[in-house]
């Protein structure tokens, strides 16, 4: 019984030890960091709970940060579908409608399938009163049997988006 003790309380310690050699502040590169897409997704998803818990001021400030963050991703790696469609979508949400479509269009230059964006571009059509545009997004993921064909139909059929 005391060497199982003995056992786990030394795997314990090594591991502790090399979690903290591995993950300490130095500045030599090896320390573990969250990219700054991560960190806007993350806000992304924070601002939307607090959408639904009906505080806007919070969840529109949670969505401009993010788009700093998502800003420097894209700077550091741009071109990138996911990153493109969370730029817009963050623009969206602050009311920057002419920038979320530039992010949206370009996202859909790289990937015209992606879904995530050919649903938030069309509920920025459907907001703007552009439903004819809104119409041929849903034509894009008609076959998707997806979330984003659900949630653009129902946007486009009720007139307005609720995200």
């Amino acid at each position: 019984m005391k060497k199982k003790y003995i056992l786990l309380l030394v795997f314990f310690i090594f591991n502790t030890y090399a979690y903290s050699a591995s993950s300490g502040g130095s500045n030599d590169g090896s320390s573990i960091k969250i990219n700054n897409f991560k960190k806007g997704s993350n806000l992304i998803k924070q601002a939307k709970k607090y959408e639904k818990k009906g505080k806007s001021e919070k969840a529109k400030k949670s969505f401009s940060k993010a788009l700093k963050y998502l800003l420097l991703a894209n700077k550091k790696n741009p071109n990138q579908p996911d990153t493109l469609n969370y730029l817009g979508f963050a623009s969206r949400k602050i009311g920057n409608f002419e920038n979320a479509e530039k992010y949206y269009l370009e996202g859909l230059s790289i990937e015209p399938n992606h879904f995530g964006i050919n649903e938030y571009l069309g509920e920025l059509y459907v907001n703007t009163g552009r439903l004819d545009k809104a119409k041929e997004r849903l034509k894009v993921l008609q076959n998707c049997n997806c979330e984003e064909f659900k949630e653009l139909n129902n946007a486009i059929n009720s007139g307005s988006s609720k995200y």
